[in-house]
């Protein structure tokens, strides 16, 4: 019990200590890696007899998803990112809609595609984070409201 305590105390401090690009980029790999528990699940779930608990399990990593992608939308600034934001935005209501779809189908192929699309743009957004840390090393820290 201890170390979960450590481990929640841990991931806490991180959140709190992250610059604005280090929140998204946390909150893509958390989706990213929902979504893969998700996708194994399926896989060993459609190998085996339909088993209820499996199911739930699956069902929630792809919900926390879902909410994490909605955390990502909330946190666009559309005055500052403008057309980028609007793009951004649109994915993420595409990604949750296709999410909502393959969750009730269990549909392994439209999870594998969201989680997929997601990886890119975390990876472009880690190489954002990266060049926007380097180049306000200086600067005072802005805050980034992903409580919506």
């Amino acid at each position: 019990m201890g170390y979960k305590n450590a481990s929640s105390t841990y991931k806490e401090t991180k959140v709190k200590t992250a610059g604005q690009g280090q929140l998204i980029i946390m909150l893509y790999d958390e989706a990213i890696r929902q979504l893969t528990k998700a996708v194994e699940l399926l896989e060993t779930d459609n190998k085996q007899k339909k088993d209820p608990s499996k199911i739930e399990q699956i069902s929630k990593a792809v919900m926390k998803a879902e909410e994490i992608i909605t955390e990502l939308m909330v946190s666009l600034d559309f005055e500052q990112g403008g057309e980028i934001s609007k793009n951004l935005f649109a994915l993420y209501t595409w990604f949750n809609r296709e999410l909502l779809e393959a969750n009730i189908a269990q549909d392994i192929k439209r999870i594998k595609t969201v989680k997929d699309m997601l990886s890119e743009l975390g990876n472009s957004w880690n190489e954002i984070a990266g060049k926007y840390t380097a180049d306000t090393s200086n600067r005072e820290a802005v805050g980034l409201n992903i409580a919506g």
